[in-house]
């Protein structure tokens, strides 16, 4: 059974960090993260969805989408991507423009290989202990990457499962082809 997620906001003054483990291999969690219709069933706190505008996903990318918050209000973000190393970390910075949320961050996600299992941690790190602070304050940041960790381990855990039986419908379906050559022989 996976660990709960974990929030940490006393090792970086600056930072928020979120650490989860996952009973699912590392690049299928790793694989969440690189398509919007992957990021769009999880993406964000409970209550919220998420539209992608554009996605591109390696250094210099830019991933444009909106957070639609359960009180009707869109949020608009923006990502672009610094390092993007599969299957073990992405790293980006969020925000930068007028037309975006005024929430600037860098984000460095890092996916351990635990034999089978998966550790993220989601190291966020702001340009000062007021401005995370105020983010804390005014979005429920830590509550948020809490929420958003849980719902990316229902997503890959339902993944795992579809994965599982994917795989389990292909050795059936081999079988049959299996037993048939044999009964023709």
């Amino acid at each position: 059974m996976a660990a709960k997620s974990s929030v940490d906001l006393k090792t970086d003054p600056r930072g928020i960090i979120g650490v989860r483990e996952f009973d699912a291999p590392r690049d299928l969690v790793y694989a969440a993260f690189t398509d919007p219709k992957h990021l769009a069933q999880w993406w964000g706190p409970n209550g919220f969805s998420t539209t992608t505008l554009s996605f591109d996903m390696r250094p210099g990318g830019v991933w444009r989408f909106v957070m639609h918050g359960p009180d009707g209000r869109d949020y608009q973000n923006r990502i672009t991507y610094e390092e993007v190393v599969p299957p073990q970390r992405i790293v980006y910075r969020h925000g930068g423009g007028d037309d975006v949320e005024p929430v600037q961050f860098r984000q460095t996600i890092t996916f351990a290989d635990l034999g089978g299992r998966t550790r993220i941690t989601w190291h966020g790190e702001f340009p000062s202990a007021a401005e995370r602070d105020r983010v804390i304050k005014e979005h429920g940041a830590d509550t948020g990457l809490m929420q958003t960790l849980s719902r990316l381990a229902d997503y890959v855990a339902a993944g795992e499962a579809q994965r599982l039986d994917a795989l389990g419908a292909r050795q059936t379906a081999a079988q049959e082809i299996s037993s048939a050559r044999r009964e023709k022989a």
